[in-house]
């Protein structure tokens, strides 16, 4: 056997397509549902108090298992995760679409979670060994970015056009196609790179005591959006997350094998991303939130001119994440894109703090969403990158389960965290003048653009976060290997020739 520099994979563009293809169905799930939503509850007779399940029975599984999913794809193999969690997803799809009661429903949102958490991870992390070279590494991430960041917009447009022209079990039979074609082309073009396996045993105390400590966090923000914040079973499931959570931290320290390597979450540019990534999700999960309701509820937009309205939003992370993050990841230094892109996204939140019943489409909201696209999308590209950068191909997975959760738990902090602001802010409103017309919706209006403002700070700390925290000199290097020598110096791993 001789040493051998690491070869690209030759068919790497193509796997790249199947991978988008999957990372889009997971993205379009996460949103495509809400606007079906209330036409599942007429369906099946769903109460109000157990609509909020088919939601949370996927974010619940999906959150919980994240850290499992990455590193059983370490472990069992990526492409072999990545084509199981393909077909799996298919499957709860179709039992999603078929089901005949909320028990049914909720069940199947729930096992998409379970398959999501193998999926997403094996994913990015194909990406994060499959692309060495500099270049090729940032426009495969610039295409990953866009799908990642613009994928719940296009959710929201497929959700309208899919519930309005045939019926809200469209949104889950959707997928089914989407998974087919993924798989078939995954076990046709994606091969692993050699000695790119974790051959060691798995954590068992890691996977319980991380995903139970998950499903209680994501839990406990999704109890405090129906129940409030000091609701005593609120806050047990907290004290449950952090206790769980710390005993889970603890276990990793001294595990020779962990579920969760704390070098990769230790490393000061990792946790910058995971950090700032978390809170910029925040804010923007709470406003695809606020948005979709307020074209609904104020505005009088039907489910599919609703999901067209964030056409520029898309459009704004396409761009920002091909053209702008692309073409500057290799030349400037992480947070050089990363802080600027979470500001120029606060521009437009600061833009929406200015809603009002009567305002306009053209001049108000959609610029702000152009400012929030061009942001996120140059942000977000570099940031999921720069997540698994010189991480040991042995870690790839899990490190990239570590961007899932950030996202993951984000979205669920935010979705809570800003609809308990809005809700309380409206309950709250007091009319400054003399109103003619429904002080109701004028209450609304005041609760969206409190939780805004709210998220425009989030924005605005994720910012500084990024600034401060990430370091890394950029991304020019070679191959995605090796592990930290010193604080974030990597070392090669040699791939043996047979």
């Amino acid at each position: 056997m001789s040493e051998t520099p690491t070869q690209p994979d030759p068919k790497r563009w193509k796997a790249l397509a199947f991978i988008a293809i999957a990372q889009l169905m997971v993205v379009l799930d996460a949103t495509i549902v809400n606007i079906a939503l209330p036409s599942a509850q007429e369906d099946l007779g769903i109460s109000e108090a157990n609509k909020q399940w088919v939601i949370t029975a996927y974010a619940l599984a999906f959150g919980g298992l994240l850290l499992f999913g990455g590193r059983v794809a370490d472990l069992w193999g990526r492409q072999r995760t990545f084509v199981t969690g393909l077909v799996g997803f298919a499957l709860a799809s179709a039992l999603g679409g078929m089901a005949v009661n909320q028990g049914m429903l909720f069940g199947a949102r729930a096992l998409q979670g379970v398959f999501g958490a193998l999926l997403a991870p094996a994913a990015l992390s194909l990406l994060a060994v499959m692309f060495t070279d500099a270049k090729e590494r940032a426009k495969a991430f610039g295409i990953y970015g866009a799908i990642a960041g613009g994928g719940g917009a296009i959710g929201l447009i497929l959700g309208g056009v899919l519930t309005e022209y045939l019926d809200w079990r469209w949104t889950f039979y959707v997928n089914i196609p989407f998974a087919v074609v993924a798989a078939v082309g995954a076990v046709l073009v994606i091969r692993e790179p050699a000695g790119a396996r974790n051959r060691s045993t798995l954590d068992i105390p890691g996977v319980l005591l991380s995903t139970l400590g998950l499903v209680a966090l994501v839990y406990g923000f999704t109890r405090a959006e129906v129940h409030g914040w000091s609701d005593a079973g609120t806050v047990w499931t907290f004290v449950a997350s952090v206790v769980l959570l710390a005993a889970f931290v603890l276990t990793e320290s001294r595990t020779r094998a962990p579920l969760l390597p704390l070098r990769v979450v230790a490393d000061r540019n990792r946790g910058g991303v995971y950090l700032s990534l978390g809170l910029a999700i925040i804010a923007m999960f709470g406003l695809f939130l606020f948005l979709t309701y307020y074209l609904q509820l104020v505005k009088g937009y039907d489910p599919m001119k609703t999901g067209f309205a964030f056409l520029p939003m898309i459009v704004g992370m396409v761009t920002g994440s091909t053209q702008i993050g692309t073409r500057l990841m290799t030349r400037v230094r992480p947070r050089l894109l990363m802080g600027p892109g979470f500001l120029v996204g606060s521009l437009g939140m600061l833009m929406l703090t200015q809603l009002e019943t009567d305002s306009s489409y053209l001049t108000l909201i959609l610029p702000a969403q152009l400012l929030l696209g061009l942001g996120m999308g140059s942000a977000f590209m570099p940031a999921m990158s720069l997540a698994t950068y010189n991480v040991r191909p042995q870690d790839s997975g899990v490190a990239s389960a570590m961007v899932n959760t950030s996202q993951q738990v984000g979205g669920a902090i935010g979705t809570a965290l800003l609809n308990t602001i809005a809700a309380s802010a409206a309950a709250s409103y007091v009319p400054s003048a003399p109103v003619v017309g429904d002080v109701r919706m004028l209450a609304v209006v005041h609760g969206y653009t409190t939780a805004i403002w709210w998220a425009f700070g989030i924005l605005v700390l994720a910012a500084t976060l990024a600034f401060t925290l990430v370091n890394a000199k950029g991304q020019r290097g070679g191959p995605v290997t090796g592990g930290p020598k010193g604080a974030g110096e990597a070392e090669p791993v040699p791939v043996l020739a047979h």
